[in-house]
Parts: C-alpha cells; sequence; structure tokens
C-alpha cells in the first residue's frame, strides 16, 4: 500500500484530493494548521500543525517504518480576489515560508515524489481573444498579483531541489476551481461560492451584486476534475509544470446566470465597484491532455452539483431558502 501525504487537506482541494487517494488504496496523511470545516476527512490520520515552521514539516513526514511514498503540498494562505488583493503580505510571507520548508524537509526524509499546486496566477493579465500561453510563455513573468509571484517563486524552487536531489517533484497549475465542500463566506471564498452564497440568499424577484461589469472572462474547473489531474499528473514522467483547467470559458456575466438558472429564481444583477481580477486567462493545456486527461464535468453539470450544497449552508446559517 502507498503512503501519501496532503499537506492543506483542511482545505477545499485537499479534503477532495484525499478522497481521491483513498479511493486509489493509499493509506494517507492529512496535515493542515486547522482541521476541515465542511466534513470529515477520509484520512487515515490528521494532524493539525502550522508548516510555516521546519520542526512541524518533520513532524508531518515522520512516518514509522520508512517515508511517504508521495506527498502533494496544497498548503497556502489565499483565498478569492478580494482577500488576494487585499492580504498581499500575509499570502507572500505565509505561502512562502511553507513552500520553502516543505521542499526542503521532503528532500531530507528522502521523499521519492513531490507535488507543488501552483496557480494560473503565474501568467499576466491576457485580452479576450488573446491566443493560448503555453506554459514556457509564463516567462518573462509579470503576474497580475503577489500570490502568482509567490507561486511562480515555489515553482521555481521545487525544479531547483529536483535538479540537485533524488526527488521527482511535479507542479500543475491550477485553473479557477470550485464544488461543494469549500468556503463560501468570509471573504476568501471564490467567484461561483460568493455568486451561489448571494443567489441563495436572495428573494425571488430580488437582486445580487456583482464586482466589476461582468465581462471578464473565466474558465472554472470542476474539483473532482482537478484531483483528477493532479493524481495522473503525479503518477506520471511529465516533469514540466503542467496547466490543468477546463476549455470552457465564460464571462462573469454568464457564471451568474448559469447560477440564477439552476437556482430556479428570477434576479436583477447590479454591478458594483470591486476587485475584478485580470480580464481574461487563456491557457494552453496539451501537457496534461498529452496524458489522457481532459475536464469532464461543464460548468452547468458543475453548478448543479454545488449550488444545493452552498444553498443548505445558507439555510443552516441564516434560516434562508
Amino acid at each position: 500500500m502507498k503512503r501519501a501525504l496532503v499537506c492543506g487537506a483542511g482545505g477545499f482541494i485537499g479534503g477532495h484530493l484525499v478522497s481521491k487517494l483513498k479511493r486509489e488504496g493509499y493509506w494517507v496523511r492529512g496535515v493542515d494548521i486547522k482541521e476541515h470545516e465542511f466534513r470529515t476527512l477520509e484520512a487515515d490520520e490528521f494532524l493539525k500543525l502550522d508548516l510555516r515552521h521546519p520542526e512541524n514539516c518533520w513532524e508531518a513526514l515522520t512516518i514509522n517504518g520508512g517515508t511517504f511514498d508521495e506527498v502533494y503540498q496544497l498548503a497556502a494562505d489565499m483565498g478569492g480576489m478580494g482577500f488576494i488583493h487585499t492580504a498581499e503580505c500575509d499570502i507572500m510571507h505565509n505561502s512562502a515560508l511553507i513552500n520553502i520548508h516543505m521542499i526542503d524537509t521532503a528532500v531530507k526524509a528522502g521523499v521519492p515524489r513531490y507535488f507543488f499546486s501552483s496557480s494560473a496566477c503565474v501568467y499576466p493579465d491576457m485580452k479576450p481573444g488573446d491566443p493560448e500561453m503555453t506554459e514556457d510563455q509564463v516567462l518573462p513573468a509579470h503576474p497580475d498579483n503577489e500570490y502568482g509571484w509567490e507561486k511562480l517563486y515555489a515553482e521555481r524552487m521545487a525544479h531547483a531541489y529536483a535538479r540537485h536531489y533524488p526527488i521527482e517533484v511535479r507542479i500543475a497549475r491550477f485553473q479557477n476551481c470550485y464544488g461543494p465542500y469549500g468556503t463560501w463566506r468570509g471573504g476568501r471564498e471564490k467567484a461561483p461560492a460568493a455568486i451561489c452564497r448571494k443567489v441563495a440568499m436572495a428573494p425571488e424577484g430580488g437582486e445580487i451584486e456583482v464586482w466589476g461589469d461582468g465581462t471578464a472572462i473565466r474558465g472554472f474547473t470542476y474539483v473532482d476534475d482537478l484531483v483528477d489531474g493532479i493524481y495522473m499528473l503525479m503518477q506520471s514522467d511529465l516533469s514540466e509544470s503542467a496547466n490543468i483547467g477546463t476549455d470552457e470559458y465564460v464571462t462573469v456575466n454568464e457564471l451568474v446566470q448559469t447560477v440564477i438558472d439552476v437556482a430556479g429564481k428570477t434576479l436583477r444583477i447590479r454591478h458594483v465597484e470591486g476587485p475584478v481580477g485580470v480580464q481574461a486567462r487563456n491557457f494552453n493545456k496539451d501537457r496534461m491532455k498529452s496524458l489522457g486527461w481532459r475536464a469532464r464535468v461543464s460548468l452547468r453539470e458543475g453548478i448543479e452539483r454545488t449550488y444545493p450544497w452552498i444553498a443548505e449552508q445558507v439555510r443552516k446559517a441564516y434560516g434562508i431558502g
């Protein structure tokens, strides 16, 4: 039985990844600074540790009878666009410390295979209709925010360790991800969860606020597709950074209308000032497709799976719905 360590297991994607690895027959230890807020993890073991500190990285990686076969490093200080644009120092400081200590400790502990979760935020702002960017076109670098700069630095550090030490590194750049069991309020939620919450809380015939004019273009990847891609990449021989994301691009207004349609409501949209991020991001997925992976869940189908869960959280929290 293979043994895997999932750092960031108390988070949205990390929790789903734990479940994926258990389905694949792994013994799994989850580690996070907090327990999962919305579900009981399927991990065989969970340790509550702050991975900004090297001694905690050692504790996470210490296991009887040898070492972990695979380490999945998803732990980070992050959130939606509002958080990314207001907590720049926390993001760079906390995430950099985690990534510096985890790759170094994994090498010293003799871990043979290491996964790092990067982000499409490493790419610059793009205009609608711009040609797809390949992974190699990230340089010369010009990320739109500090979150992207920290991710790019952590990528380069992981690749450097792989060049000089006997460790295989796999890196995925995530597109916007959504699904159930994720943060849906409090400022750290991503756009699909925020829109689902607003729609669930709005009365029939009411109004919801949307940041910006709604014309920004995004791709939204359902979480099951994403964790399948993580696992497939980790088992592959693909050592270069790889983009994981859907080919279905929509405007923010189209995302909002999809959620409204799934909810079965009639609502007005009011556009307000707020952090929007880049106007568009369009990146190539040929590296992942060469492994046989592609996103299979459409936005409509994914929202149909996500909205009922968030609507139920709204009902429990606020008595609405």
